[in-house]
């Protein structure tokens, strides 16, 4: 192993120094409770050691540059710097992986800026040409970090408390088509969803304000049909009204017309970036308004094993960002979704304290500090005929949002919706009595369809309806059965 060079040895030394002798490889370096850690799957070029790999991480996101400058003799250099502590080899991978663990003091990260974490830590070094691939897999944050942040506007429990909702998953339906309804059929879509049982509706996440269909105009449709909908239930209903932008303004300016019109909730793609995103919750917990997050764009950077980040670590920092609701898989649907990773994605939202946990992707202990929960969201080719397996995977704490398993039923919209609530109480109804409601899913379906034909149609159109494809993104340790 090379040697680190200190003090003035290492400005004996201009020019190019390996990255280990700059002092970023410490395999002796114990990380203090208030350091940020962080866990990055590496590829190394051929021909570069995995430890100098790990350090030219370290160094890239912290504060190295590819030569000695004299000018860190002004600095408190050995604080500052990222410190590679641990290289583990990724088993079965070729080209070989490494899980590179790196420390970073708190100091090094602006107070309650998830843009300033970010640009440190996935800054440049993404594109660094010693590794062919880079992965951020997860982050530890201190406590004394996550006592900076605000999180969610309002968080699992005031939410259900605010809509009068308790004992099962939220149900929803994004509007569909996405594209090309007039203002005025979208909010019939709405209507029926909501009168059918549905306690949301949602904009799709390219639904802004195009011309067949201006954002004012739907916000009035959509607004008149909750209300209609909610006279006739007497429950507490919501439509989730985009107010994605181009500028700030128009997003302040959309989201006080959403207020005045009484909306319960807003929402916001990922697009938008994350100083909006932070505005955006500032403005929703002083509104008393729920904040919808549609991960759009995510799959571009979370979904590859070897290369960008891992959507835990962006479930992290929108849960310190501050949203509502956030997407986070299905396992069943059409969408990506290996059921450890979901798992464990639904639990960094929504659990108080996070154990160490290869098989669900956890790298670190993660104490929230009673930061409130984030409430997953579940989109995606679903539908009724799944129920059983959805509370199974992902909890009663959830939304489970049904489009096409909405608006595509042959009865109708409001036949889909009163499918879905009806398949949820029964399954709630079946969990609460001790039921194993997993096996028996299908017989509780068949059994609460003789008395509701809604659910009946929705079995027979769907009911054998999968997407059997395996995950490019899934946990490296899973559970070994042993005999008991």
């Amino acid at each position: 192993m090379a040697e680190t060079l200190k003090g003035a040895e290492r400005y004996k030394k201009a020019g190019v120094i390996p990255y280990k002798e700059m002092g970023y490889w410490r395999p002796d370096y114990e990380p203090e409770e208030t350091d940020v850690l962080a866990a990055f799957r590496i590829t190394p070029q051929s021909g570069v050691e995995p430890e100098e790999a790990g350090a030219a991480v370290a160094g890239e996101s912290s504060t190295a540059t590819w030569t000695v400058v004299w000018t860190d003799m002004l600095t408190a250099y050995d604080n500052y710097q990222g410190k590679c502590y641990k290289v583990v080899p990724v088993p079965g991978t070729q080209p070989q992986q490494y899980i590179a663990y790196i420390a970073y003091k708190l100091d090094l990260f602006e107070e309650g800026s998830i843009p300033n974490m970010a640009s440190s830590i996935i800054g440049n070094v993404f594109g660094f040409k010693a590794v062919k691939a880079l992965r951020l897999e997860d982050l530890r944050i201190p406590t004394q970090y996550l006592k900076t942040f605000q999180g969610p506007p309002h968080g699992i429990v005031v939410e259900r408390e605010m809509l009068n909702k308790y004992g099962r998953p939220l149900l929803g339906c994004t509007v569909k088509p996405k594209l090309g309804l007039s203002a005025r059929n979208y909010g019939r879509v709405v209507y029926e969803a909501l009168r059918g049982g549905l306690d949301f509706t949602k904009d799709d996440e390219n639904t802004n304000s195009q011309p067949f269909n201006r954002w004012r105009d739907r916000y009035l449709y959509c607004m008149e049909a909750v209300n209609r909908a909610v006279e006739q239930t007497g429950e507490i209903k919501g439509h989730y009204l985009n107010v994605t932008a181009a500028t700030m303004e128009e997003m302040y300016e959309r989201a006080e017309f959403a207020k005045e019109l009484g909306s319960v909730i807003i929402m916001i793609d990922l697009t938008i970036g994350f100083t909006a995103m932070g505005s955006m919750s500032k403005w929703a917990r002083e509104n008393s308004m729920i904040l919808h997050l549609h991960r759009a764009g995510h799959s571009t950077y979370t979904r590859q094993k070897n290369h960008g980040v891992n959507f835990r670590v962006l479930a992290k920092w929108c849960r310190m960002i501050g949203v509502d609701h956030i997407h986070a898989g299905t396992v069943v649907g059409k969408l990506e979704g290996d059921p450890g990773s979901v798992r464990g994605y639904y639990n960094t939202c929504r659990e108080d304290f996070n154990p160490a946990d290869p098989a669900l992707g956890h790298y670190f202990d993660q104490d929230w500090i009673h930061l409130p929960g984030v409430m997953p969201v579940a989109s995606g080719g679903i539908h009724a005929g799944q129920m059983h397996q959805l509370l199974h995977y992902l909890g009663e704490d959830t939304v489970l949002q049904f489009g096409g398993g909405t608006i595509g039923h042959p009865m109708g919209i409001a036949a889909g919706a009163a499918a879905n609530r009806v398949a949820v109480e029964a399954m709630i109804k079946a969990r609460n009595e001790g039921r194993d409601f997993l096996r028996e899913g299908p017989d509780i379906l068949k059994a609460a369809a003789k008395n509701s034909p809604e659910l009946a149609s929705a079995l027979d159109v769907w009911g054998d309806v999968t997407f059997e494809f395996e995950s490019t993104d899934t946990p490296d340790v899973i559970a070994t059965p042993t005999e008991s």
